[in-house]
């Protein structure tokens, strides 16, 4: 669905990451790792198409459609925007499909709350119903469990494998949290720099780069 090829991004005058080619194909379940700072969600943006990478081509399925949970988005303390209102302003939204995933994500008593006063953990879950909303052919998550609890990431990291089988599409999640990252992915890419390592969780975990990082 999305192939990155020799993808390379500057940060000042040394590269963040360099040569970075990847394929993201339906069905499975990617997990980006690496440490903070490494250029994890830089990475995503050009994958996203919201940034341009300095070098390097990202090549798209014709109609792909993408759902992107970011890991921070801020509205403004004065905008009035209900739960509701929020998800019907993600393209082609329908009231009844909206009240669908409310259900789905177990927030439906939220729906005419303000989006300013919900939890880290009631935001990610609205975040995650807006990506849903579009019917993605490919799922993107940011650090999607930040700001929740423990309880809270369990419930979400059991809810992948069923919107993968479910949608049928591939998820790419991106996170710092790696015990997590390995146990619920089918494809774990290590970025340090470039992609020092990548494969079935298994392979990656006996991997010498993986350890060290």
């Amino acid at each position: 669905m999305l192939v990155a090829n020799n993808i390379t991004q500057q940060f000042g005058a040394k590269p963040l990451f360099e040569n970075i080619s990847q394929k993201f194909g339906g069905g499975n379940r990617y997990g980006l790792i690496g440490a903070n700072g490494c250029g994890k969600s830089s990475l995503l943006r050009i994958l996203l198409g919201l940034h341009t990478a300095d070098s390097g081509k990202i090549t798209r399925r014709k109609g792909l459609r993408i759902g992107y949970m970011p890991q921070k988005l801020r509205i403004d303390d004065r905008l009035p925007l209900s739960v509701t209102g929020f998800l019907m302003l993600a393209p082609g939204a329908r009231k009844a499909r909206v009240k669908e995933w409310l259900d789905r994500l177990s927030i439906t008593s939220l729906a005419e709350q303000p989006v300013q006063r919900l939890s880290g953990g009631e935001w990610q879950r609205v975040l995650l119903a807006r990506a849903l909303l579009i019917e993605p052919h490919l799922l993107v998550l940011d650090e999607p469990v930040q700001g929740v609890d423990i309880q809270g990431q369990r419930e979400l990291y059991q809810l992948l494998p069923e919107l993968r089988n479910e949608l049928g599409c591939g998820i790419v999640l991106v996170s710092h949290d790696l015990h997590l990252v390995m146990a619920s992915t089918d494809r774990v890419i290590c970025l340090n720099g470039h992609i020092c390592c990548s494969g079935h969780p298994d392979h990656v975990s006996a991997s010498a780069e993986y350890n060290s990082l």
